[in-house]
Protein backbone atom coordinates (compact mmCIF):
# COMPACT_ATOMS: atom_id res chain seq x y z
CA UNK A 1 0.00 0.00 0.00
CA UNK A 2 1.24 3.47 -0.78
CA UNK A 3 2.19 5.43 2.30
CA UNK A 4 1.26 8.61 0.41
CA UNK A 5 -2.31 7.48 -0.18
CA UNK A 6 -5.32 8.98 1.52
CA UNK A 7 -7.39 6.66 3.66
CA UNK A 8 -10.96 7.41 4.69
CA UNK A 9 -13.15 7.29 7.78
CA UNK A 10 -16.91 7.76 7.69
CA UNK A 11 -18.51 9.14 10.81
CA UNK A 12 -21.50 11.19 11.92
CA UNK A 13 -20.94 14.93 11.55
CA UNK A 14 -21.67 15.38 15.27
CA UNK A 15 -18.95 12.88 16.26
CA UNK A 16 -16.33 14.67 14.19
CA UNK A 17 -17.39 18.07 15.53
CA UNK A 18 -16.98 16.72 19.08
CA UNK A 19 -13.56 15.32 18.16
CA UNK A 20 -12.44 18.63 16.68
CA UNK A 21 -13.18 20.39 19.97
CA UNK A 22 -10.83 18.03 21.83
CA UNK A 23 -8.42 17.49 18.94
CA UNK A 24 -8.79 13.71 19.18
CA UNK A 25 -11.11 11.24 17.47
CA UNK A 26 -11.28 7.97 19.38
CA UNK A 27 -13.61 6.19 16.96
CA UNK A 28 -17.15 4.92 16.64
CA UNK A 29 -18.60 2.31 19.02
CA UNK A 30 -17.51 -0.49 16.63
CA UNK A 31 -13.97 0.91 16.62
CA UNK A 32 -13.84 0.97 20.41
CA UNK A 33 -15.20 -2.59 20.52
CA UNK A 34 -12.66 -3.86 17.97
CA UNK A 35 -9.69 -2.00 19.48
CA UNK A 36 -8.81 0.02 16.39
CA UNK A 37 -10.28 2.71 14.13
CA UNK A 38 -11.56 1.26 10.87
CA UNK A 39 -10.50 3.10 7.71
CA UNK A 40 -11.05 2.31 4.03
CA UNK A 41 -9.09 2.99 0.88
CA UNK A 42 -10.75 4.90 -1.96
CA UNK A 43 -11.56 1.62 -3.67
CA UNK A 44 -13.13 0.15 -0.52
CA UNK A 45 -15.13 3.17 0.59
CA UNK A 46 -18.29 2.60 -1.48
CA UNK A 47 -18.76 -0.92 -0.15
CA UNK A 48 -17.99 0.20 3.40
CA UNK A 49 -20.63 2.90 3.21
CA UNK A 50 -23.22 0.52 1.72
CA UNK A 51 -22.51 -2.19 4.29
CA UNK A 52 -22.12 -0.18 7.49
CA UNK A 53 -23.95 3.12 6.94
CA UNK A 54 -27.02 2.17 4.87
CA UNK A 55 -29.83 4.67 5.38
CA UNK A 56 -27.81 6.98 7.65
CA UNK A 57 -27.76 10.71 7.06
CA UNK A 58 -25.57 13.53 8.41
CA UNK A 59 -22.34 11.67 7.70
CA UNK A 60 -18.91 12.97 6.89
CA UNK A 61 -15.96 11.49 5.00
CA UNK A 62 -12.64 12.24 6.70
CA UNK A 63 -9.50 11.86 4.57
CA UNK A 64 -6.19 11.18 6.28
CA UNK A 65 -2.78 10.72 4.63
CA UNK A 66 -1.71 7.21 5.64
CA UNK A 67 1.90 8.35 6.11
CA UNK A 68 1.10 10.64 9.06
CA UNK A 69 -0.22 7.74 11.16
CA UNK A 70 3.11 5.96 11.42
CA UNK A 71 3.44 2.49 12.91
CA UNK A 72 0.02 2.67 14.60
CA UNK A 73 -1.51 2.07 11.13
CA UNK A 74 -1.72 -1.61 10.22
CA UNK A 75 -2.95 -3.08 6.92
CA UNK A 76 -4.96 -6.17 7.81
CA UNK A 77 -7.12 -8.62 5.85
CA UNK A 78 -10.87 -8.21 6.09
CA UNK A 79 -13.70 -8.62 3.56
CA UNK A 80 -12.65 -11.14 0.94
CA UNK A 81 -9.02 -10.91 2.00
CA UNK A 82 -8.66 -7.23 1.06
CA UNK A 83 -6.17 -5.34 3.20
CA UNK A 84 -7.89 -2.62 5.18
CA UNK A 85 -6.17 0.19 7.08
CA UNK A 86 -6.70 -0.04 10.84
CA UNK A 87 -5.43 2.61 13.25
CA UNK A 88 -4.41 1.23 16.63
CA UNK A 89 -4.82 4.38 18.67
CA UNK A 90 -6.69 7.62 18.44
CA UNK A 91 -6.64 10.02 15.50
CA UNK A 92 -5.47 13.57 16.00
CA UNK A 93 -8.00 15.65 14.09
CA UNK A 94 -5.20 17.90 12.81
CA UNK A 95 -4.04 14.93 10.70
CA UNK A 96 -7.18 15.08 8.56
CA UNK A 97 -6.34 16.36 5.09
CA UNK A 98 -9.99 17.28 4.57
CA UNK A 99 -13.55 16.45 5.51
CA UNK A 100 -16.51 16.38 3.13
CA UNK A 101 -20.19 15.69 3.59
CA UNK A 102 -21.51 12.29 2.51
CA UNK A 103 -24.87 13.27 1.02
CA UNK A 104 -27.80 10.87 1.25
CA UNK A 105 -29.90 11.47 -1.87
CA UNK A 106 -32.89 9.46 -3.09
CA UNK A 107 -32.13 6.61 -0.72
CA UNK A 108 -28.42 6.28 -1.41
CA UNK A 109 -25.13 7.87 -0.45
CA UNK A 110 -23.25 9.95 -3.00
CA UNK A 111 -19.49 9.69 -2.46
CA UNK A 112 -17.63 12.99 -2.73
CA UNK A 113 -14.60 13.52 -4.92
CA UNK A 114 -11.91 11.70 -2.95
CA UNK A 115 -8.95 13.45 -4.56
CA UNK A 116 -8.67 16.69 -2.64
CA UNK A 117 -10.32 19.34 -0.55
Amino acid sequence: MSSHALIFKVCPVSSWETAERSGIYTGAPVDLQDGFIHFSTAGQLGETVAKHFAGEDNLLVVAVPAEVLGEALKWEPSRGGDLFPHLYGSLQTEHAAWTKPLPFVDGRHVLPDLEGA
